[in-house]
């Protein structure tokens, strides 16, 4: 039986979106991964199944392309709300999200981080502000949860960085039971530059939440201003947030195309 399915991207991170709010769609990580695949499914960074909800307008479920089921995703919040048009409440495993369609791209309400060892998680307890850590020259980071575990490193120079070596190291330590988001961000003239390697997928165009993460930690750092403009490798998102307060994110959410495929024959 064929599917019909929508591709999108926020800044060149991509999704394959089903709308399971009339039809279910049984997901798992099997199928997931085999969705994701770019030589023998469709290809994307993301799953994205949009679901009924009790407690809000959709539900988003989110699989990463290694098929694991995460909380919640920046860019996908994005796309699903330019995806349904206006104002939408979106239930999350990490959380609700108020999100507004914009123009070409949509506005989030990202919720407020939360800045706890154990709401990372860590495996124990420390100061998450200025971790007494290092690995590999990237030292003393920034933990954050926003939605999904975030840890970011400030650094001279962020194209500097062997994020394809280090990001793997860090995602999967010890330290982090349930892995992490690896950033590493340099901040000149205001403006934040940021490469992320993704849990789950690996480097990426671009991230949402992890700019939202880097933005709050630069923030308490003082090292930038807020609103504060952070460039990816995919373009540029405009992340506003205040100590007490929640995180608001900007950006473009893209239409590619829509199309079918016989989930079946993948299984």
């Amino acid at each position: 039986m064929m599917r019909r399915f929508h591709k999108m991207h926020g800044l060149g991170n991509d999704f394959v979106v089903f709308d399971a709010r009339e039809e279910p769609l049984a997901m798992d990580a099997a199928l997931a991964r085999a969705v994701a695949d770019r030589h023998r499914g469709i290809g994307c960074d993301q799953l994205i199944v949009i679901e009924p909800s009790v407690v809000a307008d959709v539900r988003m479920r989110i699989f990463n392309a290694d098929g694991s089921e995460v909380e919640s995703c920046g860019n996908a919040t994005r796309c699903v709300a330019a995806l349904l048009g206006g104002p939408t409440r979106i239930e999350t495993l990490g959380g609700l999200l108020l999100a507004q369609a914009d123009g070409a791209g949509a506005s989030v309400d990202m919720g407020a981080p939360r800045f706890g060892w154990d709401e990372i998680p860590l495996a124990y307890p420390m100061d998450t502000a200025v971790m007494p850590v290092g690995w590999d020259g990237l030292e003393r980071p920034f933990a954050v949860n926003v939605g999904n575990p975030h840890v970011i490193f400030f650094v001279s120079d962020a194209d500097a960085i062997d994020l394809a070596r280090l990001g793997p190291l860090i995602e999967c330590d010890p330290l982090f039971p349930e892995r992490i988001n690896v950033n590493v961000a340099s901040v000149a003239d205001g403006r934040i530059k940021l490469r992320v390697w993704e849990r789950g997928v690996g480097l990426t165009r671009a991230c949402g939440t992890g700019a939202c993460a880097t933005a709050v930690a630069a923030i308490s750092r003082g090292l930038a201003p807020s609103p504060v403009e952070v460039d990816l490798p995919g373009g540029a998102l405009t992340i506003d947030w205040a100590p007490g307060r929640t995180i608001r994110m900007s950006g473009a959410a893209t239409y590619v195309f829509t199309g079918e495929i016989d989930l079946e024959g993948l299984r």
